[in-house]
């Protein structure tokens, strides 16, 4: 199983509109989201892909993913989002979503959550820590960051 981690900015009039667009730049806009927890089964594989094809024959599915969004309309914020992941030998592992205000913020608030939550697997060996953050400035118009680690799509008839 792959895993992609894809992500979106957006801007827009409303902040749900700038969060439709950012779910259309990650790729994912024309789906039902079906928000995760934490849990990344054996075998899987991370990759860092931009998605682009919007459900284009898959338009109204269910799509299950772990995201992070922040959205913001005051000029001057940030708004910044992530996941972080870490995973042993055999792809097993476990993924965070944070939001924030800065870089700096999020990655921080990744690599605390994950830090803790590997202390206490003490069953399983997992390797270094990973990061994808992605975030935009709020100069006229209100603005969303959107990461995503998307798992896989599902019709309606399952």
């Amino acid at each position: 199983m792959i895993i992609n981690v894809s992500q979106g900015l957006g801007t827009g009039k409303t902040e749900l509109s700038a969060f439709d667009k950012a779910l259309y730049e990650a790729g994912v806009a024309n789906y039902n989201l079906v928000r995760l927890s934490s849990v990344i089964p054996v075998g899987a594989e991370v990759k860092i892909n931009q998605l682009s094809d919007n459900a284009r024959n898959e338009f109204g599915y269910k799509l299950f993913l772990v995201y992070a969004e922040q959205r913001e309309s005051e000029i001057g914020k940030e708004a910044w989002a992530g996941v972080g992941w870490v995973q042993t030998e055999d792809g097993r592992g476990l993924f965070v979503e944070h939001e924030g205000s800065s870089e700096k913020e999020v990655r921080g608030l990744i690599k605390n959550s994950l830090t803790d939550m590997v202390k206490y697997r003490k069953d399983y060996k997992f390797g270094e820590i990973n990061y994808s953050v992605c975030g935009i400035r709020c100069e006229d118009q209100p603005v969303c960051a959107f990461m995503a680690a998307v798992y896989q799509s599902q019709s309606w008839d399952k």
